[in-house]
């Protein structure tokens, strides 16, 4: 009965917005892996946490976990077709691919000076790219890794990866999206909204978990749909106006 409701709502609602949570960075699904947790260790024990995006999204492929690529296949296809936004708290670079989206958190696909100076933000090439991936062969292997070959031309640090396991994160590789994002929300007021909250944890409260409550309070037609295997809880305040589900959101988002 619960995934009639839900797609009923789907349908019926003029705008849809879904908030990404952490789970679909993937951890849940790398902390039985001896390399994993091994290469994370190492690469926090040397200092390279900026690396720990772009080595979670190589376990996932080299382990074969496939589950969060097929919910995402399956939220675009949900989606095809309606109005909707998403915000996404998980660095997780396939997000990006077919969704429209902002990642306050940052992404893979990006890069900026390790030290933050604000004129070096850039995508990265394809030759960067190879270059990671070596890198992360070596990780898989137990070798430590090495810093970005290519230097800031401003100060001279070393590039990191733009999100915020970066020791100075730069916020201005989402700000443009997020003035779209903030933009779109405010056409959302006297519509009919559906906000899927999916595998959203207390990391960054105030991105997601916070607003989208603030969002459905203030919109007498929105709904709230908040998926969680634990923090799935709705307020007194939304009492009516929402449902909480205790389940694995990437799973959950594969079925629906």
């Amino acid at each position: 009965m619960e995934r009639e409701v839900i797609l009923d709502k789907l349908k019926c609602a003029d705008m849809v917005l879904v908030g990404l949570g952490e789970v679909f960075d993937g951890t849940k699904y790398l902390q039985r892996s001896r390399q994993y947790c091994e290469g994370s260790a190492l690469l926090k024990e040397t200092g390279f946490d900026w690396m720990i995006p772009g080595w979670k999204e190589y376990c996932l492929e080299r382990l074969g976990v496939n589950s969060i690529e097929s919910a995402l296949e399956n939220l675009e296809e949900l989606l095809a077709g309606k109005n909707y936004f998403a915000v996404s708290v998980s660095t997780n670079s396939r997000i990006e691919r077919n969704l429209r989206v902002v990642m306050p958190c940052g992404s893979i696909k990006r890069k900026q000076c390790g030290a933050g100076c604000d004129e070096m933000l850039s995508e990265v090439t394809c030759g960067e790219g190879e270059w990671l991936g070596r890198q992360f062969d070596a990780l898989w292997e137990g070798h430590k890794p090495e810093a970005w070959p290519d230097i800031c031309g401003s100060c001279g640090a070393a590039y990191t990866f733009n999100t915020v396991y970066s020791a100075r994160y730069n916020e201005k590789g989402y700000l443009e999206q997020w003035k779209l994002y903030m933009k779109w929300l405010q056409g959302t007021l006297h519509h009919s909204l559906l906000i899927l909250e999916l595998g959203v944890g207390m990391d960054f409260p105030t991105v997601i978990r916070w607003p989208f409550e603030k969002t459905v309070f203030l919109n007498k037609k929105a709904y709230l749909c908040r998926v969680h295997e634990h923090l799935y809880q709705m307020t007194e305040e939304l009492a009516g106006k929402g449902c909480g589900i205790s389940e694995d959101a990437v799973d959950w988002i594969a079925r629906l």
